[in-house]
């Protein structure tokens, strides 16, 4: 049976509780998907606008250094729906392994994109910062929204590791009701972050032709 302690004032039962914790978690991920929707859309107008310039800009990117974030991430939200499951099935040791190979492959991300920049700053492509590969225009503006979706998708990346993290402790617990919705809510978001970057990919790094 369910522990009575997961239960928090004001809900009479576990299943209304559990609900409550989706449904906010769902309004939550509706936000942050308006949030990227206007990197999506900018860099939608750009494309129509400036097709040629935009394919330009988009050689520009390290296409490989991409494709293995792309299947880091992939592996890592594959881990997290294990975890989850785990978690639910009363199987702690199992859902920490899988809960500390998401995180490892959260940080290989971070690690991997701060390459890219890295290089992309060697390249002379960071605006403000170097002007041999730029010189303003639409190229330039590719590259402003590129370090905005992607500095901004490696923030919400760095946060789903300190939620994921802050699970760290409870799997002594998992066979409670309450640890299996908080790993589900925060593996939702993980996802988002996830679903994030295969759009953020081809809209940046394949639009070269």
């Amino acid at each position: 049976m369910p522990d009575a302690r997961a239960l928090n004032e004001p809900f009479p039962t576990l299943p209304r509780q559990r609900e409550a914790d989706r449904f906010g978690m769902l309004i939550f991920l509706a936000t942050e998907i308006m949030l990227f929707g206007g990197v999506f859309a900018a860099a939608l107008v750009l494309r129509i606008t400036h097709p040629a310039d935009y394919a330009a800009a988009s050689r520009e990117m390290h296409l490989w250094l991409g494709g293995i974030n792309t299947a880091v991430l992939l592996t890592s939200s594959l881990l997290v729906a294990l975890m989850v499951e785990a978690v639910r099935s009363g199987r702690p040791r199992r859902a920490a392994w899988l809960l500390g190979g998401t995180i490892l492959l959260g940080l290989a991300f971070i690690f991997i994109k701060g390459l890219e920049y890295w290089k992309e700053y060697q390249d002379g492509l960071v605006p403000h910062l170097s002007d041999y590969a730029l010189h303003g225009g639409p190229r330039e503006m590719f590259m402003n929204l590129y370090f905005v979706g992607t500095g901004l998708h490696a923030v919400h990346v760095t946060m789903g590791l300190l939620l994921l993290g802050s699970l760290i402790w409870p799997f002594g617990w998992a066979r409670r009701d309450r640890s299996a919705t908080t790993a589900g809510n925060l593996a939702l978001f993980w996802h988002l972050v996830d679903i994030v970057w295969i759009f953020l990919y081809p809209t940046l790094y394949l639009a070269r032709g």
